[in-house]
C-alpha cells in the first residue's frame, strides 16, 4: 500500500483520501493468495525511460506483461497474482504509457517502436530469449517480435489479439486520415505545454468504463487510473488522464495476409493465444481462422483457447485465465 501512494503521488495524485479510494476500492479476488513484493522498475531508452511493476524475486528473468493501447501496467494487478509463484513477472508501461517518457514531439507511435523497447530492455539486462504475455496491441507486438527474433523469444501468450489486422482496402485510407487527424492536433497541444480536459474522480472512471464500452468494470477502472492520472493545475479537485494523446493517432500499419503467413511460420517459441467471447475480432474472422491453422501445422507448441468474457477479462474475471496459463508457462518455461 506505501509503494503504491508513492506511485500515485509521483503521477500528481496526493490527496491521501483519493490515493487510499484507489488502492482499496477494489478488492482482489484472489482470496487467499500470497503476497508478492512488487517494485517499480524502469529501464533507460534514448528519448527517456520506460517504466514498470516488478513481481517476485529480482534474482530471475521475469516473464514480461505487455498492456493493451492506452492501457498501462496496472492492466496487469489482478492476474499476476492468480500465476506460478515460482517465476518473476515484469509489467511494462509501454511508451507514452503510464509513467513511461513518451516519444519525441513530432514521432507517430507505432509496435515497431514497441518492440525496439523490448530488444533495447533485453540487450540491458543481458536476458538472451525473452518470455512474454500480451494483451490486445500488445499481442500484435509480441507475434510480430517472435517473428522478427524466433531465436529471442521462449514463450508467448496474447490474449485477445492475435496478429496484425488485415484492413478492408475501401477502408484503409480514411483510417490512417482519421489517424494522422488525431496526431496532428494531439502533437500541436504536446509542444504548446497545454493541460488536457480535467474531470473529477468519478467522471473519470466512467469515462474509462463507456470509453472501453464496458470492457473495464468500473469496479476495475482504479488498477489502471493510479498510472494514468495527474492533479490538475486549475483545479485541486480534478485529474486529468497523462497518457501522450498522440496515442489516438497510433500507426495500426496494415500488413498483408500473405506477409502474417511467413511471420507465423517463423516463430518457433511455444504460442498460445486466447480469444475472449463476447469481444469483436477487428478484422474478418476468417484472416484468424487461417493463422490458427498455420500455427498448428508448424508449431507443435501452439494453444488456441477462449474464454467467456470481454476485451479486458484478464483483469475483470483473472481467475479465469489460472489454469490455462499457470500450465503453459509451467510446461514450457524454465524458472
Amino acid at each position: 500500500m506505501i509503494i503504491l501512494r508513492q506511485v500515485l503521488r509521483a503521477v500528481g495524485v496526493r490527496q491521501i483520501s483519493l490515493a487510499r479510494k484507489m488502492t482499496t476500492s477494489v478488492k482482489p479476488e484472489a482470496n487467499g493468495l500470497p503476497d508478492r513484493e512488487v517494485q517499480e522498475f524502469t529501464f533507460s531508452v534514448p528519448w527517456g525511460n520506460v517504466a514498470g511493476k516488478w513481481w517476485g524475486s529480482r534474482n530471475t528473468r521475469p516473464i514480461i506483461c505487455l498492456h493493451g493501447w492506452q492501457d498501462n501496467a496496472g492492466s496487469f494487478d489482478t492476474l499476476i497474482p492468480y500465476l506460478p509463484p515460482e517465476y518473476s513477472y515484469l509489467a511494462l508501461d509501454l511508451p507514452g504509457h503510464g509513467l513511461s517518457s513518451r516519444i519525441p514531439d513530432g514521432m507517430l507511435y507505432s509496435w515497431v517502436d514497441i518492440s525496439q523497447s523490448l530488444r533495447i530492455l533485453a540487450d540491458q539486462e543481458k536476458w538472451e530469449k525473452i518470455s512474454i504475455i500480451a494483451h490486445s496491441l500488445s499481442s500484435l507486438v509480441g507475434f510480430s517480435y517472435s517473428a522478427y527474433f524466433p531465436d529471442k523469444v521462449d514463450l508467448m501468450i496474447g490474449i485477445d489479439a492475435l496478429k496484425p489486422h488485415i484492413r478492408p482496402p475501401e477502408k484503409y485510407i480514411a483510417m490512417v486520415q482519421r489517424g494522422f487527424e488525431a496526431f496532428f492536433l494531439a502533437d500541436k497541444r504536446n509542444r504548446e505545454h497545454s493541460e488536457p480536459p480535467s474531470y473529477s474522480f468519478d467522471d473519470i472512471v466512467e469515462r474509462l468504463h463507456k470509453g472501453t464500452n464496458g470492457s473495464v468494470t468500473k469496479e476495475a477502472c482504479p488498477y489502471l487510473l493510479k498510472r494514468a492520472l495527474a492533479k490538475s493545475s486549475t483545479d485541486p479537485e480534478k485529474f486529468y488522464f497523462t497518457r501522450d494523446n498522440r496515442l489516438k493517432g497510433f500507426n495500426f500499419a496494415s500488413f498483408s495476409q500473405d506477409i502474417a503467413i511467413e511471420m507465423t511460420k517463423k516463430i518457433k517459441c511455444p504460442y498460445m493465444f486466447i480469444k475472449c467471447t463476447n469481444s469483436v475480432y477487428y478484422e474478418d474472422k476468417k484472416y484468424i481462422e487461417e493463422i490458427i491453422q498455420v500455427f498448428r501445422e508448424n508449431n507443435p507448441n501452439f494453444e488456441y483457447h477462449k474464454i467467456e468474457g470481454k476485451h479486458h477479462a484478464h483483469l475483470n474475471e483473472p481467475h479465469k485465465f489460472s489454469d490455462l496459463l499457470s500450465q503453459f508457462i509451467r510446461k514450457h518455461r524454465a524458472v
